[in-house]
């Protein structure tokens, strides 16, 4: 797995989709992945520093976890089938015990970013759909 930075997050004005964009941590080609509206809108608030006076979904979701003494610790981007991203929450329970759970890459980036985790993706998917500018 290749661990990536979040490089920036645009708009594709050709096509009109917001673009969350990747780096490799160690080495020069970006993933770039479309999400949706309300993704970008909680990477960037959050992002900004900017604390709503209710959680957003995904300060939510994190907040969910801490009871149960459960932590996020890496998301993986590990497969793309026809332009579909597909990820993996890596997530560990205090006991030790570590399991998987399926989510979309945006929903993955926005829990990562809050949790201090890091973000891989596969080799796989890095030769399909990473260039080297974006």
């Amino acid at each position: 797995m290749i661990e990536l930075i979040l490089n920036k997050i645009k708009v594709d004005d050709t096509r009109g989709e917001n673009v969350i964009v990747f780096r490799e941590k160690e080495g020069t080609r970006f993933l770039p992945i479309v999400i949706g509206v309300s993704e970008v809108q909680s990477i960037k608030m959050h992002l900004a520093g900017v604390k709503p006076p209710r959680p957003l979904t995904h300060d939510l979701m994190l907040e969910m976890l801490k009871p149960l003494q459960v932590r996020l610790e890496s998301v993986w981007i590990d497969k793309i089938e026809q332009g579909t991203f597909f990820a993996k929450l890596n997530l560990a329970r205090e006991s030790g015990e570590h399991f998987r759970i399926d989510a979309r890459p945006s929903d993955g980036a926005a829990l990562a970013l809050r949790a201090s985790a890091p973000v891989f993706a596969s080799e796989e998917v890095m030769g399909q759909a990473s260039t080297v500018q974006v």
